[in-house]
């Protein structure tokens, strides 16, 4: 089992949206970046760990605890002309761009970014380092226990 944190904007796809939708599971479309969509392509599994993760909002943090809950698929949003995600140079021949679903467990206290480098533990965790622009990324099983811990 592999572990990731998957951020979203909330108005676009939150964890109460995740927690509403059937099976509390939603497509995670619109990556647009060659190692996100490499990540969810080549080395997610359904049953992998997700921390939801809350971007460009007032207040961004993990808000919840989740899991890959699909092999990975075609993003249909790169074929739809109308989609602020459309990719014209992709085809349903050789698409550019994957997703998965992912299947909401529950909603978390939000543990912010001052929160996540408040923990000496996580002091080499991706999303923590300077630049850091990635929507997915990896999570060690040392991170993700120490997340755990601190949102029970």
């Amino acid at each position: 089992m592999q572990y990731w944190l998957m951020k979203s904007e909330p108005d676009e796809v939150s964890i109460d949206d995740a927690l509403a939708a059937p099976n509390q599971t939603v497509a995670w479309f619109g990556v647009r970046n060659y190692q996100a969509r490499n990540f969810m392509r080549d080395a997610m599994r359904a049953g992998d760990g997700v921390l939801f993760y809350h971007s460009s909002c007032a207040e961004p943090g993990i808000a919840g605890i989740a899991e890959v809950a699909s092999a990975p698929y075609p993003d249909e949003t790169q074929f739809d002309p109308k989609s602020k995600y459309h990719d014209p140079k992709s085809t349903r021949e050789n698409p550019r761009w994957m997703m998965v679903d992912v299947r909401a467990i529950r909603k978390t206290r939000l543990l912010t970014l001052a929160d996540l480098r408040a923990l000496p533990e996580l002091a080499d965790m991706q999303i923590l380092k300077r630049g850091n622009r990635l929507s997915i990324t990896p999570i060690t099983p040392s991170e993700w226990r120490c997340i755990i811990q601190h949102l029970s």
